[in-house]
């Protein structure tokens, strides 16, 4: 395997030579498995979303030299709340001003078809769209004035961060 790959840690090598004749060199190797085997799986991009608090979503990210931890959570909503909340609804995350977010995502259904988040309607224009923004307390869903956007019945905003190094 070549040595600038930058995934190395995360590989996991699909034979190894295990010896039979001496236990201490047996141990070592076991031990080594173990610890290729743990990283392989440390690494790897954890499915959790959840809803009522943050998860380690598994990703690294190295904005500088030290490894950044990204974090993942799921915001469900219906066009009742988004009604009678004006569009907000509260992340409730802490140390917001420490964060980088790396994706702010969701999908909405109008109670027969789903839709991505945020929603762009190329044939309605400007405003016929769905945004959204994520501020210091609140993740903001706008919809567009024109009236041509599909209507919101329920939906799931996620959104994932690191720590700012």
């Amino acid at each position: 395997m070549a040595s600038n790959i930058v995934n190395q840690q995360a590989y996991l090598r699909t034979s190894r030579e295990f010896p039979d004749d001496d236990v201490y060199q047996l141990a070592l190797e076991v031990n080594k498995a173990y610890v290729d085997t743990s990283n392989a799986i440390n690494y790897r991009t954890i499915g959790m979303f959840p809803t009522k608090r943050p998860a380690i979503n598994g990703e690294s990210w190295f904005i500088t030299s030290a490894r950044q931890q990204g974090f993942r959570q799921v915001y469900p909503f219906t066009q009742a709340e988004l009604t009678a909340s004006g569009g907000v609804i509260p992340h409730r995350i802490k140390n917001f001003d420490n964060l980088i977010f790396t994706r702010i995502y969701g999908t909405f259904t109008d109670g027969s078809v789903w839709y991505p988040l945020p929603y762009v309607n190329t044939a309605g224009g400007v405003a016929s769209q769905i945004s959204l923004s994520v501020d210091s307390t609140n993740i903001n869903v706008t919809e567009g004035g024109g009236g041509s956007q599909p209507v919101v019945d329920n939906g799931y905003v996620v959104l994932e961060w690191i720590s700012r190094p």
